[in-house]
């Protein structure tokens, strides 16, 4: 089931333009060559067209799927390994090495498109959980982009689960904050940073589809915006993105202010 490990499908899709590699700065680098050790570079898969049906929602977009590659290459040897041992039957275990991003290419970018950067969220992206307000605020980001004259682009960055703690000690988080505490406070208590996502990836892959062109980001965290300025993504102006609030959330979404967001308490306080 893995045939981006094949040599040859990966070889007939560098020839085809679907499987390519970029730099740190966006620059398209030769896929066909082995990457310099400690060398910044992501592979990229598509464009694959993507019928999405969401709430509100329902159109076709141009989805990439980029992973770095210095995790594709462990994988890959690990897969070596494996069939050598005739173990292929182990391939599943091999997804778990690697956090591969996503890309959507929404309408037909202009000069100033629209730019979610979004961190997954299983328990809000996919099971609808109102703890937070991941869910809506993916759903309407899309919608946002669609509509938007200068379509643009959904940056889906796959390893930003519970800002960059991992799913496990994300549920660990909940029951400490079922307890009183606060998300900030709750990552502290196990000896986690308060934000320990990377956003160098998703800098490296707005450089090479936006190059050139003034980014609209839907962002309410200035962290986001400095961190993607440091990797050298700096001409963006910001829009606010306030969505999905509920009583579930608000004393989530109140901490998220006192830490630097862009909210109001209108923001927080809206049904």
């Amino acid at each position: 089931m893995f045939t981006y490990l094949n040599p040859e499908v990966r070889a007939r899709l560098i020839e085809q333009g679907k499987l390519f590699r970029i730099d740190a700065e966006g620059q398209l680098l030769d896929a066909r060559l082995p990457v310099a050790p400690g060398a910044h570079a992501i592979n990229l898969l598509g464009p694959i067209p993507l019928p999405l049906q969401l709430p509100g929602v329902h159109l076709t977009v141009q989805w990439f799927a980029a992973v770095r590659s210095t995790e594709l290459g462990q994988v890959e040897s690990l897969a070596g390994e494996l069939r050598e041992r005739g173990g292929q039957h182990l391939f599943s275990h091999l997804a778990s090495f690697m956090a591969v991003n996503s890309v959507l290419v929404i309408g037909e970018p202009g000069d100033e498109p629209l730019v979610r950067v979004h961190s997954n969220c299983l328990t809000g992206d996919v099971f609808g959980s109102e703890r937070c307000e991941c869910g809506p605020q993916l759903h309407s980001a899309i919608a946002r982009i669609a509509e938007d004259p200068q379509g643009g682009y959904l940056v889906y960055m796959a390893g930003h689960e519970g800002r960059g703690i991992g799913l496990w000690a994300k549920a660990a988080t909940y029951l400490l904050q079922d307890g009183g505490e606060d998300t900030y406070q709750a990552n502290r208590s196990l000896g986690l940073p308060d934000d320990s996502r990377d956003f160098s990836d998703a800098a490296s892959l707005l450089k090479h589809f936006a190059a050139g062109k003034r980014i609209r980001l839907l962002t309410n965290n200035p962290k986001k915006v400095d961190d993607l300025a440091a990797h050298g993504v700096t001409d963006l102006a910001v829009q606010k993105h306030v969505t999905g609030q509920s009583e579930w959330n608000r004393r989530y979404l109140e901490a998220k202010r006192s830490w630097g967001h862009h909210l109001d308490e209108d923001d927080i306080q809206r049904p």
